[in-house]
């Protein structure tokens, strides 16, 4: 979800100086939830600025790019390895002890794919 414009959060703060208006009355003239008002005004007051919060980008992965590419390295090797073994491969190796969903999710970023195309191209004669 985006954040609300600049000018945006400045006519509705400008909105909420003026005598007699009310929160819920200023976030039903710029169709924003009372809370986002609310909010903002906190904002205001607390920090003196009306400018969003950058974007956080959530925890680091703990498989750093020198852990993805010994992963890399037993898929290469193993390709039907189990999640499970190639956790305790990349351990081994001197790798991050990730959970079964981290190693699942580091094998899908590498773009691994489980299921293995046919090895003869799909027969030409109609069944049935």
């Amino acid at each position: 979800m985006k954040a609300y414009s600049l000018d945006l959060r400045e006519r509705v703060a400008a909105a909420c100086t003026q005598p007699g208006r009310t929160v819920s009355a200023v976030a039903a003239q710029f169709s924003v939830s009372v809370s986002f008002v609310a909010k903002l005004l906190r904002r205001q007051r607390q920090s003196g600025s009306l400018a969003a919060l950058p974007h956080r980008s959530g925890p680091a992965p703990l498989l750093d790019p020198a852990g993805r590419a010994e992963l890399a390295a037993c898929l290469r090797q193993q390709p039907d390895a189990t999640l499970d073994e190639l956790r305790v491969w990349v351990a081994a190796l001197g790798g991050p002890d990730v959970s079964l969903a981290t190693m699942g999710r580091a094998v899908q970023a590498l773009d691994w794919r489980r299921k293995k195309r046919a090895s003869t191209p799909p027969s030409a004669t109609p069944t049935g």
